[in-house]
């Protein structure tokens, strides 16, 4: 009998204490979602001019030094396609975007042999690890990778009216 009412008390107790936990962890993940940061399609939609790829404090490609005088850019789509175009090939793909998350999936790729192929190479290198989005004041973007200190800055392409 003493030992049917210890494993009571002890079931009951340990019922207790993952209820507890249940709620105390659907409270957290609440708690998360209100503070997520929310990225929509629409903020980022358009084409974005590709300011820097960099890779630590002094390996980066500034594309616009490394071809000047040509627009290497990324284009966000509604329908969660991208298009890359650099100074010789060009880049296409879907993402998804999930609150400040967002994913690249695998794309198409042109191979023209160029003499300068810097920003395809570190953009090949960098967007599979892509992982958050950050947009300041609809003009500036940065795409930071899973890499520690790994990231792209784009800028808004100015609108033709």
């Amino acid at each position: 009998m003493k030992r049917n009412l210890f494993y009571m008390g002890a079931v009951l107790l340990l019922s207790v204490s993952c209820s507890s936990t249940n709620s105390s962890t659907k409270e957290e993940t609440n708690n998360d979602r209100e503070n997520e940061v929310n990225v929509s399609i629409k903020d980022i939609s358009g084409q974005w001019y590709l300011e820097n790829i960099v890779f630590n404090d002094s390996v980066n490609v500034r594309p616009s030094e490394e071809v000047p005088g040509s627009r290497q850019y990324l284009t966000f789509n509604l329908d969660s396609t991208y298009y890359i175009m650099t100074n010789c090939n060009a880049m296409s793909g879907a993402f998804t975007l999930h609150g400040d998350s967002i994913t690249f999936s695998d794309g198409a790729m042109t191979e023209l042999a160029c003499d300068n192929m810097a920003t395809e190479d570190a953009l090949r290198k960098i967007i599979p690890h892509i992982s958050v989005i950050d947009v300041e004041n609809d003009s500036v973007m940065r795409l930071n990778s899973s890499v520690p200190s790994e990231y792209i800055v784009l800028l808004k392409a100015k609108e033709i009216k």
